[in-house]
């Protein structure tokens, strides 16, 4: 038996002024989506900004369903926009924001699962890492390099 550790490594900013000013623009393009998100069941708004190769930055936001399984996460939402401005283009960033009913969240909201594979898929694709920008409502701001660091053992097209 072998006893293995995995550690992850990211950048934590406790404020989003110190971010290097690409970041902090999309980390204000994620920000100023929120309202566009449909969140009327949870009311947990959740919005991201993905800038692509080119400097184009689409956002998205998640939107709800009564039957939840049907719900679409902010993050693909915004990979689908991406996708379909520019086709076979990669997203090279991505900052994702939060808002919580009835309180202010103060550390950041990471993706789900099912986004965290997605964002990894996405880097395998292109070849091409995703820097990943997170922040709640206030508080720190945390940037992963790798959208893969999120998801370390994750299903790949190389398995099948």
């Amino acid at each position: 038996m072998t006893q293995k550790q995995l550690t992850v490594s990211y950048t934590e900013f406790p404020d989003p002024a110190e971010l290097p000013a690409a970041d902090r623009e999309l980390l204000v393009a994620a920000t100023r989506a929120l309202p566009a998100s449909y969140a009327p069941y949870s009311n947990f708004r959740v919005a991201a900004a993905a800038r692509l190769e080119d400097g184009t930055v689409v956002t998205g936001g998640n939107i709800e369903n009564a039957a939840y399984p049907m719900c679409i996460c902010a993050e693909p939402n915004a990979m689908a926009a991406a996708a379909s401005l520019r086709p076979g283009m990669p997203v090279v960033a991505m900052a994702i924001t939060v808002q919580a009913p009835g309180r202010v969240l103060d550390t950041p909201a990471s993706p789900c699962g099912s986004c965290r594979q997605i964002l990894s898929e996405h880097e395998s694709r292109f070849g091409h890492s995703l820097r990943l920008i997170l922040r709640g409502e206030g508080g720190p701001v945390y940037v992963f390099e790798r959208a893969t660091t999120l998801l370390p053992f994750g299903f790949s097209g190389e398995l099948l």
